[in-house]
């Protein structure tokens, strides 16, 4: 097991890279000699059936799962032997008559003075900084638990660009998100990382998104079926045997 720098063929910019790695859980192996290159600005979706192994991988590249093999990255200009990281996990649950606000929300994440004596001005104005990143200024006092599913994305991913990261990883953010709602969050996926030059590393089910806004697609079933562009993976014969589809999806 090991994480480190990679020298190799990303020597001058970022990324990160996973050579070799398994996952075993008792006696059941959940991922099996996982190779996937991510470099720095770009945009790679991870697909697959329920129960492939995607979210664990999420978990072993965040350093919360035990595994074998290799994960590298290399951080122009930086000595640190791991890169910021920054994480949106699948929409957790929010009653909605939690009196909770995105301001409240943040102050517990982002400060050490009690919520209930309420935020000070400097924080309040750092809030609508990082919600500006995602165009959400307009939530900072609405209730966690009344917001739409595109809404608390926006919400989840202002939280996991502060401090901005060198990497994104999103765990199916277009869940519970309406069409309309899919492509205004992709955009700002999109000119996120065009404007602070990271890397994004997502899961998806929704496939239809992907030719538009995803550099690579990788294909997993407890172990890389398929990897390349977009039209190359879900116009693949691998893809319609590990979906069950006939016909094409574009």
């Amino acid at each position: 097991m090991n994480i480190g720098n990679h020298g190799g063929s990303c020597h001058h910019s970022c990324c990160l890279r996973v050579q070799n790695l398994s996952v075993q859980i008792g006696s059941d192996t959940i991922l099996k000699d996982i190779d996937l290159h991510v470099h720095c600005g770009e945009m790679v979706a991870l697909i697959g059936p329920n129960g492939a192994g995607k979210s664990t991988l999420l978990k072993t590249v965040l350093g919360q799962q035990e595994y074998s093999g290799i994960i590298s990255f290399s951080v122009p200009g930086q000595r640190t032997r791991r890169p910021k990281i920054g994480y949106v996990p699948q929409s957790p649950a929010f009653d909605p008559g939690d009196p909770v606000t995105v301001m409240d929300l943040f102050a517990c994440c982002m400060s050490k003075r009690p919520a209930f004596l309420g935020p000070s001005k400097a924080m309040r104005q750092k809030v609508l900084d990082c919600l500006d990143r995602v165009h959400g200024e307009d939530l900072i006092d609405k209730r966690v638990g009344t917001l739409s599913g595109g809404e608390l994305q926006r919400v989840l991913l202002a939280l996991a660009l502060e401090p901005l990261p060198n990497v994104l990883i999103l765990d199916e953010p277009l869940s519970g998100v309406d069409v309309e709602g899919m492509s205004a969050l992709m955009d700002m996926l999109d000119e996120i990382r065009q404007r602070y030059d990271l890397s994004i590393l997502m899961t998806t089910h929704d496939f239809a998104m992907l030719p538009k806004y995803a550099d690579q697609v990788v294909l997993i079933d407890h172990t890389v079926i398929i990897s390349g562009t977009p039209l190359h993976v879900l116009g693949s014969d691998a893809f319609y045997q590990v979906f069950h589809r006939k016909g094409g999806l574009l």
